[in-house]
C-alpha cells in the first residue's frame, strides 16, 4: 500500500483558493450532458475527451467499429459550435492530404496553398493506423507544435484544436503500428467499450433524432477561455513532485523497458488541471493524479520481453506503481 506524506493544508492552494470556478464547471458539465444526448452512457468517456479539450491534449481511441467514436467526435465539435473534419485514412493516403498543399496558378503566375484536411478544430483521424508511416508522421508536428510547414512556410492552426484518431484493436491486416514518438503526443488513451442492454436500446430508438436535433452549447472562444482558466489551477510542489515521482517510477519498474518521458509528466499534469477545474477546485489533489494517471500513461510504456510473455498489460503497471508511491496528504 502507498503510504502518505503529511503535507500543511496551505500547501494544495493559493491564498485565492476561492475562484470563479461555479461558472466554468457549470459550461463543461453542460457541454458534457449536450454530447451525452448522442453518446449514451460513457459519461466518463466523455468527461475525459472534454477535459482533453481543455488542456489542449489529442486523444486516441482504441475500439471496435460501431460503438459510437465518430459519433463521440461530431458531437463535440457541434456542442462548441466549431469546425469539424474527418480523415479516412488508407494506405494510399498522402502526407499532403493531411497538410496541405501549393498549387500553381497558371492565371495569377504564382503558387496558391490549399489547406489539407488537418485544417480545422476538431479533425478526426479514423483508422489511423491503416496508413503508412510516413503519412502518419505528418500529424507530428501538428500535434506538437499546432501548425504546419509546406513548402518552408508555416501554417498555425485555429484556436481551439484537436486531433482525435481511432484505431480497431483486433484487425492488424494491412495496419502500420503508431510509433512510441507518436504515441507520446496522445495526452489519453481509451476505449468506449458496449452499452449496457438499456443503453443499447436507447440508442437504437433516440440516436437519429438525437443526432439531428443536437444544438451548441458553447462557442470556440468559450473554450478557449476555459484552457485559461485551467492554467490557472494550482498545484503545490507536493503534488507535483508526487507526479515526477510516478513516472520516475515508470523507468524504473522491472516490468517497463523504457518509462514515460517528461512529455507524460506534463501530459498528467495539464489532465489534472482541467479535472480539478471541472470539479469546481482552484488546486489539484492527489486523487486527480490517481483517477488520470491510468488514462495518460500506460500507451507511453514499453514493457520489458519478460512481461510480455506473462501477459502483463501496462494498466495494471501504472495501477501497482501508483499503490506503491508515497501519497501527498492533508495533516
Amino acid at each position: 500500500m502507498a503510504k502518505n506524506a503529511l503535507l500543511n493544508k496551505n500547501e494544495y492552494s493559493t491564498s485565492t483558493e476561492i475562484i470563479s470556478t461555479l461558472d466554468e464547471t457549470e459550461l463543461i458539465n453542460t457541454i458534457i450532458e449536450n454530447i451525452e444526448k448522442v453518446i449514451v452512457g460513457k459519461r466518463s468517456v466523455v468527461e475525459l475527451v472534454v477535459l482533453s479539450l481543455l488542456c489542449e491534449g489529442h486523444v486516441l481511441i482504441e475500439d471496435i467499429p460501431g460503438v459510437g467514436k465518430t459519433s463521440l467526435v461530431s458531437a463535440l465539435a457541434q456542442s462548441i459550435s466549431c469546425d469539424f473534419k474527418r480523415i479516412q485514412f488508407t494506405p494510399d493516403t498522402m502526407p499532403s492530404d493531411i497538410t496541405g498543399f501549393s498549387l500553381y496558378n497558371q492565371k495569377l503566375g504564382e503558387f496558391e496553398f490549399r489547406a489539407g484536411a488537418a485544417m480545422s478544430n476538431i479533425v478526426l483521424a479514423d483508422e489511423i493506423n491503416r496508413t503508412s508511416a510516413k503519412t502518419q508522421a505528418s500529424l507530428l508536428e501538428i500535434m506538437e507544435e499546432k501548425q504546419i510547414t509546406v513548402d518552408t512556410k508555416t501554417y498555425k492552426m485555429c484556436k481551439p484544436y484537436m486531433i482525435l484518431a481511432t484505431q480497431n484493436p483486433i484487425d492488424y491486416l494491412g495496419t502500420y503500428p503508431l510509433p512510441e514518438a507518436q504515441l507520446d503526443r496522445f495526452l489519453i488513451k481509451l476505449s468506449i467499450g458496449y452499452p449496457s442492454i438499456d443503453e443499447e436500446i436507447k440508442i437504437v430508438t433516440e440516436s437519429k433524432a438525437a443526432k439531428l436535433n443536437l444544438k451548441s452549447v458553447a462557442t470556440a472562444e468559450d473554450i478557449i477561455t476555459l484552457q485559461k482558466s485551467a492554467e490557472q489551477v494550482h498545484a503545490s510542489t507536493s503534488i507535483v513532485r508526487y507526479i515526477v515521482e510516478i513516472i520516475n517510477a515508470t523507468r524504473n519498474h522491472p516490468d517497463i523497458k523504457i518509462g514515460c518521458s517528461p512529455r507524460g509528466c506534463i501530459a498528467l499534469y495539464n489532465i489534472s488541471r482541467a479535472y480539478a477545474l471541472f470539479k469546481g477546485r482552484s488546486y489539484i489533489v492527489p486523487d486527480d493524479i490517481k483517477y488520470l494517471a491510468p488514462y495518460v500513461l500506460p500507451h507511453r510504456l514499453l514493457l520489458s520481453h519478460d512481461a510480455k510473455i506473462a501477459h502483463k498489460v501496462p494498466e495494471q503497471i501504472i495501477r501497482s506503481i501508483l499503490s506503491t508511491v508515497m501519497i501527498p496528504v492533508f495533516n
